[in-house]
């Protein structure tokens, strides 16, 4: 009877007899949503999304041409062109697969591995370099290290290096969102390592609570920096998706490596989130194959860049995950899993492609992206005054002395620093 039943409050269970402790072993692990399998067919038609010709040559071309950049600016790394890089290699398809089911004015807070769903809309290749360069046309005056993207105008918050502070953060943007009665989400981007992080724990908390229109977007790819999923949780608890419903949040796992369904989850998600004010949370099973490294690498700076590919898997260009994992696993996922091929597949099938166009686009994308590369070379450094503005609306006494000091200080010893390479 319901008078029978527990009336702690908060809980919804059931009165046991028994001693029993509940064995994280024992429950069934949760399932991977998927369209398509690695061949490209569409395993159930009524889950296909039936995108259109012209969205699915979008989705293609930006995971394509995100894969060139990548390549070119890990090599200008190595090269020591830009002082670091991080690829996306091998999770394209959780960034244009998410960002397609996004309204353009859905609020985006990244990790630093999602620069695909930036390129999707429509960030300029020559800004992207600027900001590797942080050079005079970089947005953010050269003060952000290398892949710390921002762009006001596509709703894409700045990226900071500070792991999962992005989290909260969101949170209390949806939470404002929600308070001004806008019909917009807000999309927060992070991966499995960062979900050990105590900021993870408070913005699902919050999120769950004040009933946020907010989509938490997990990238497992399976090693955090250098640490296998299997030392950092225990049970299915390999990801944030086992974790979600303890939170209160509505929760998949879905194939990363499955455009459609990756597409399918964050559209629904995200429709959901906006109707409902609900928090949900999406774990995208991928793989960090990450960039193709020139073997051997020049041993000095180079113009172009005589591509002989051997694949790796860093995490960044400051990781070597040799240390952590095998050449083996790392060629199987890029061979036999990967979601530029899967969505290859499917559009061969359909007649939509074929391997002259692919030689076409890839020609193509590689001058859009050497082209921008070089004028980013070309341009100078921002004025070191720079260093001082933008901090402050009106500029205090103590930073107008330092400014003041450090202008002194160049015209005495100028002639030691690389000034030639800054604008006047």
């Amino acid at each position: 009877s319901p008078e029978e039943r527990p009336q702690f409050p908060g809980a919804s269970a059931e009165f046991a007899e028994r001693l029993e402790f509940i064995q994280p072993n024992v429950l069934a692990g949760i399932p991977v949503y998927r369209v398509m399998d690695r061949q490209g067919h569409v395993l159930r038609p009524s889950e296909d999304p039936q995108l259109p010709k012209e969205q699915v040559l979008k989705l293609y071309k930006t995971m394509t041409l995100l894969n060139t950049m990548d390549r070119i600016l890990y090599e200008s790394q190595r090269q020591g062109r830009i002082s670091f890089y991080m690829t996306n290699y091998g999770e394209e398809g959780t960034h244009v697969g998410s960002a397609a089911a996004l309204d353009a004015s859905d609020l985006v807070f990244g990790q630093y591995r999602e620069a695909g769903v930036l390129l999707y809309r429509g960030y300029p290749l020559e800004l992207f370099m600027a900001q590797c360069y942080g050079n005079a046309s970089d947005p953010g005056k050269g003060r952000q290290m290398p892949v710390h993207y921002g762009c006001p105008e596509r709703h894409f918050v700045t990226i900071s290096s500070p792991l999962a502070t992005q989290i909260p953060q969101a949170v209390g943007a949806a939470y404002a969102i929600k308070r001004a009665d806008a019909s917009r989400a807000v999309v927060c981007y992070f991966g499995e390592g960062a979900a050990s992080e105590g900021d993870a724990h408070a913005g699902f908390n919050f999120a769950a609570t004040l009933e946020c229109p907010i989509v938490f977007f997990c990238r497992n790819n399976g090693y955090a920096i250098s640490t296998p999923t299997s030392e950092q949780y225990r049970g299915d608890g390999k990801s944030s998706a086992a974790r979600g419903p303890g939170y209160g949040l509505l929760s998949i796992r879905v194939d990363g490596n499955d455009v459609f369904a990756v597409y399918n989850a964050t559209r629904e998600a995200r429709r959901r989130a906006v109707a409902e004010n609900q928090p949900f949370l999406i774990e995208a099973m991928t793989y960090r194959i990450s960039p193709l490294s020139l073997s051997p690498a020049p041993k000095k700076p180079q113009p172009c860049f005589p591509w002989v590919f051997r694949p790796i898997g860093h995490h960044s260009t400051s990781d070597d995950s040799s240390a952590y994992r095998s050449v083996d696993e790392v060629n199987y996922w890029d061979k036999q899993d990967h979601p530029i091929s899967r969505l290859r597949h499917y559009m061969a099938k359909r007649g939509w492609w074929d391997e002259h166009e692919e030689k076409a686009w890839r020609k193509s994308s590689r001058k859009m992206v050497l082209e921008a590369f070089e004028q980013a070379e070309r341009e100078p450094k921002p004025p070191p005054r720079l260093l001082f503005s933008d901090v402050y609306l009106e500029m205090p006494p103590r930073l107008r002395r330092q400014r003041a000091e450090l202008e002194r200080h160049l015209e005495t010893y100028g002639e030691h620093y690389p000034l030639q390479h800054f604008q006047k």
